[in-house]
């Protein structure tokens, strides 16, 4: 007797983005103290060696990379924030020396907060449904 497996629908999780950094200060002093992450992780082989970092805020969680090989600098991504105006407004209290983002609204109905990272990074915050 022959069984048949079945079939269950295929589910995709979240996406977890590694983007690429050079400089451990100045990745700490935007990602967490700017934009408001946590540190959850560090890890480098032994001293002096290149970091690994994962840093989150909410569901969002993004890796941070010195090594060459992971990825490229220049992302971009979209990330959803369920009150865009409220964080505009956290990023604009802070008064960062480095970056003074607006928000506008776009033509297809989201309302984006956009800011680059010290390594040529975009990230894009978003109230849009569909990111």
């Amino acid at each position: 007797m022959r069984r048949t497996a079945t079939l269950r629908p295929m589910h995709f999780d979240q996406t977890t983005p590694i983007l690429r950094s050079f400089d451990e200060a100045k990745a700490r002093e935007f990602y967490v103290d700017f934009l408001g992450f946590k540190v959850d992780f560090e890890h480098r082989f032994e001293p002096g060696l290149p970091l690994y970092m994962q840093v989150s805020r909410g569901d969002c969680v993004l890796h941070l990379s010195e090594h060459h090989g992971d990825c490229c600098p220049g992302a971009g991504m979209r990330i959803r924030v369920s009150d865009i105006d409220a964080f505009h407004a956290e990023l604009s209290a802070k008064h960062y020396g480095n970056a003074r983002p607006g928000i506008h609204d776009t033509p297809w109905g989201s309302r984006d907060v956009s800011v680059t990272d010290p390594f040529g990074n975009r990230l894009t915050f978003t109230n849009a449904v569909s990111t």
